[in-house]
C-alpha cells in the first residue's frame, strides 16, 4: 500500500509538466485553431535553454530565475514564429499550419543538435531540493513535492486570468465564436500573437521544469507531442479544467501501466483515450459543439474530369515513366519504385482526406496491414508474394472497415486521434506479439517470385499496378458514389436532408482508401523484401500528411506531387548532409509560405491559366489572320 501511494504521488509530479504543456496546446487550437505540431519543439528548447542558464547561474535564484527566463526566452521565440510563419498562412486551409509546424518541429531538431550537440544533458538539481523527505517510510524527492503544488496552482491563475480579465474574455469568446469576435472590432493578430506566445511560454516552462528529472536530448519534442494531443482530446477541446484532469489521468496510467497491466502498457494511453472517444465523442469536460468548432478545413474544391490536354499529360507521363528502365540503373529504379508506392499511399490519404473530409492521423495503420498481409502469407503458407498482393489489401480492408465503424461518429481532431489510437494499437500488438509477427525483428525473406526479381520487370510492375490504382481512385471521385461522398463533405445537414446515408458513405470512403492503403503496403513488402512494426508507426502517417499537402489538397494529382517531391528530397538531402532535417524543414516551411494551395495547386491556380490565356490570345491572332 505504501508503495502505491508513492508512486500515485510521482505519476501527480509528472502530471504538472504534462498539464503545462497540454493546456498551451488546448488555448491555442481553442483560439487559432492550429494543430501545432512544433509544441513539443518549444518544450524542448524550454529544457535545453534552461540547461544552459541553471548550469551558469548559481544559488536558488539561479536556478528559478533560469527556468523562468528560458521560458520567456522561448516565449519570445515563439511570438516571432506566429508573426513570421502561421500569421501569414492563417487564411489557408487549417491543414497547412500543421505542415508549416512539422517543418518547423525539423527544424528545431537539427538546431539543437547543432547548438547542444547530440549527447544527452544532465540538468541541475533544484537548490534546496536536492534530497528527499520520508513519506509512509519511504524517501520521496523534495521537488516532486514542489511540482505536485505547482499544477493546480498554474490551473488557478489560469482560471483566474480567463475569468476575470478582459483578455481572457476575448480568448474565451474567440474560442466559441472567432469570426464574431473579429466583427466586434478586436484585433485578431494581436490576440493570436498573444495566445500562441502564452501557450509557447507553458510548453517551454513545462521542459524547463523537468531538466532536475529527467535528462535533455534532441528526440524529446517527438516523446511528448503525442502525449499532449492525446491529453487535450481526452480533456475537450479548448479545455483547461480537462487538460488537467486528462493529464492526472495521463501520468497515473504511465505511474502504474507497468505494474498493473505490464502486456499492454505501451499502448494502455491510447486504449483509455479510444474509449472516451467512443463514449464521449468530445471528451471528459469538452461541449459537444466542438466537435463542429474543431473540424479541419480540407480545401473543399471544384474538381472537374480531365479534360483532352490533360489527358495527353497524363498518357505522356506515364509513357515515359514505362520508358525509364531503358536509361536507369537500378538504384534509380529501386527508388522510382518506392516513389510510385508512396504516390498511391498518399493517394488514398487523400481519397479519406480531400474527397470523404475525414482527416486521419494513423493511415499507416492500413498500410502496415498490407504489408504484414504479405509477410504473414509467405512465412506461414509458404507461397509466392504476388498472392499477397490481394490478402494485403484485403486484410486491410478489414482493418479499415472494423476502425471506420467507430471512426466516422466523430469528426475533425477528434477522429484523427481516434484514428491514431487505433494506429498504435495495431503497432503495439504487431511489436509484441513476437511469435507470429516477428516483433522488432520483422519479417525477413518476403521476396517476389524470381520472374520479378529482375529491377526493371518489379518497377514496371509496380508502375502497372500503382497506375490501375490510381486511375480507379479518379474514377471513383467522379463517380455518382464520389459525387455523393463530396457532398456530405461539402454540407452534410442538405446530404442528409435530401436522404444520403451520410455515414454510410463516409464509411465506405474510409475503408476503400484503407484498402489502396494496403495495396501500397502490399507493394512495398515486396521491394523492400522485409516488414517491421515501424510501417505502422506514427512517423509513416505523419510522411504520408506531408505527402498531401505539400502537393496540395484542391487537386486529384496533388498527392502524387507531393510524394514524388517529398521522398526525392528526402533521399537526396539525407544522403547529402546529416542536417537533412533542418534542410528538409526550412524547405517545407518555405513552400507552405509561398504556395500555401500546395505544388499541384499552385500549377492549377496560378500557371495553368497563364498558359490558356496566351493560347487564347495566339489562337485569337491567328483567327485575325486568316480574315480578309
Amino acid at each position: 500500500m505504501d508503495f502505491l501511494v508513492i508512486q500515485a504521488l510521482t505519476g501527480l509530479a509528472s502530471a504538472s509538466s504534462l498539464f503545462l504543456l497540454a493546456s498551451g496546446l488546448s488555448i491555442i487550437f481553442g483560439v487559432t485553431r492550429i494543430v501545432n505540431f512544433a509544441h513539443g519543439s518549444f518544450y524542448m528548447l524550454g529544457a535545453y535553454v534552461a540547461w544552459t542558464l541553471t548550469t551558469a547561474w548559481s544559488g536558488p535564484l539561479g536556478f528559478w530565475g533560469g527556468v523562468l527566463a528560458a521560458a520567456a526566452v522561448v516565449a519570445v521565440l515563439g511570438a516571432l514564429v506566429e508573426i513570421v510563419v502561421l500569421r501569414r498562412i492563417y487564411s489557408a486551409p487549417e491543414l497547412f499550419p500543421l505542415l508549416a509546424t512539422f517543418g518547423l518541429a525539423l527544424i528545431a531538431e537539427d538546431a539543437v543538435k547543432m547548438i547542444w550537440g547530440p549527447q544527452d544533458l544532465l540538468g541541475p538539481r533544484a537548490p534546496g531540493l536536492e534530497g528527499a523527505v520520508s513519506i509512509l517510510g519511504h524517501p520521496f524527492p523534495a521537488y516532486d513535492l514542489v511540482l505536485i503544488a505547482l499544477g493546480p496552482l498554474v490551473l488557478g491563475l489560469l482560471w483566474l486570468g480567463l475569468r476575470h480579465t478582459r483578455w481572457g474574455v476575448l480568448i474565451r469568446a474567440a474560442t466559441e465564436d472567432r469570426t464574431m469576435v473579429a466583427a466586434l472590432g478586436v484585433d485578431q493578430a494581436r490576440l493570436f500573437t498573444g495566445v500562441f506566445t502564452l501557450g509557447v511560454f507553458l510548453a517551454a516552462l513545462g521542459g524547463a521544469l523537468q531538466i532536475p528529472r529527467e535528462a535533455v536530448h534532441h528526440a524529446l519534442d517527438m516523446q511528448v507531442i503525442v502525449e499532449a494531443f492525446v491529453i487535450v482530446v481526452i480533456g475537450g477541446l479548448g479545455s483547461v479544467p480537462g487538460a488537467f484532469l486528462a493529464s492526472l489521468l495521463v501520468a497515473e496510467l504511465n505511474a502504474f501501466g507497468i505494474l498493473l497491466f505490464p502486456q499492454i502498457s505501451m499502448v494502455l494511453l491510447f486504449l483509455v483515450m479510444a474509449v472516451v472517444l467512443v463514449i464521449r465523442p468530445h471528451g471528459l469536460l469538452g461541449r459537444a459543439e466542438s466537435e463542429v468548432r474543431a473540424g479541419l478545413d480540407v480545401a473543399h474544391a471544384p474538381w472537374r474530369p480531365m479534360d483532352r490536354r490533360g489527358l495527353t499529360v497524363a498518357a505522356a507521363l506515364t509513357a515515359t515513366l514505362a520508358a525509364l528502365p531503358l536509361v536507369a540503373g537500378p538504384y534509380t529504379l529501386s527508388v522510382m519504385t518506392e516513389i510510385l508506392i508512396l504516390a498511391v499511399f498518399a493517394a488514398s490519404l487523400h481519397l479519406m482526406m480531400g474527397v470523404g473530409g475525414m482527416v486521419s492521423f494513423g493511415h499507416a495503420a492500413f498500410f502496415g496491414l498490407g504489408a504484414y498481409g504479405v509477410a504473414l502469407l509467405v512465412r506461414y503458407a509458404n507461397v509466392a508474394t504476388e498472392w499477397g498482393l490481394l490478402t494485403g489489401p484485403a486484410l486491410a480492408l478489414a482493418g479499415a472497415a472494423m476502425f471506420g465503424w467507430f471512426c466516422v461518429r466523430l469528426s475533425g481532431v477528434y477522429l484523427a486521434m481516434l484514428t491514431l489510437a487505433f494506429a498504435q494499437i495495431l503497432w503495439s500488438i504487431v511489436f509484441q506479439w513476437t511469435e507470429v509477427t516477428g516483433g522488432d525483428n520483422g519479417i525477413l525473406g518476403v521476396w517476389p517470385s524470381r520472374w520479378a526479381t529482375d529491377p526493371a520487370v518489379h518497377y514496371l510492375m509496380t508502375l502497372t499496378l500503382c497506375a490501375a490504382a490510381i486511375a480507379a481512385i479518379r474514377h471513383l471521385v467522379f463517380s455518382p458514389l464520389g459525387q455523393s461522398i463530396r457532398a456530405c463533405r461539402d454540407s452534410p445537414r442538405r446530404a442528409d436532408a435530401i436522404g444520403l446515408d451520410r455515414r454510410g458513405l463516409q464509411w465506405l470512403c474510409f475503408v476503400l482508401a484503407g484498402g489502396f492503403a494496403g495495396l501500397a503496403g502490399a507493394l512495398y513488402a515486396g521491394l523492400k523484401g522485409s516488414v517491421f512494426p515501424d510501417v505502422l508507426g506514427i512517423p509513416l502517417s505523419v510522411d504520408g500528411l506531408v505527402m498531401v499537402l505539400l502537393g496540395g489538397l484542391g487537386t486529384l494529382t496533388g498527392p502524387l506531387v507531393g510524394a514524388g517531391v517529398f521522398k526525392a528530397l528526402a533521399i537526396h538531402v539525407s544522403s547529402a548532409t546529416d542536417l537533412w532535417k533542418l534542410i528538409l524543414g526550412t524547405v517545407i516551411v518555405v513552400l507552405v509560405l509561398a504556395f500555401p494551395e500546395g505544388l499541384a495547386g499552385l500549377w492549377r491556380r496560378r500557371v495553368a491559366p497563364l498558359f490558356d490565356r496566351s493560347r487564347t490570345t495566339a489562337e485569337g491572332e491567328a483567327d485575325d489572320r486568316a480574315r480578309p
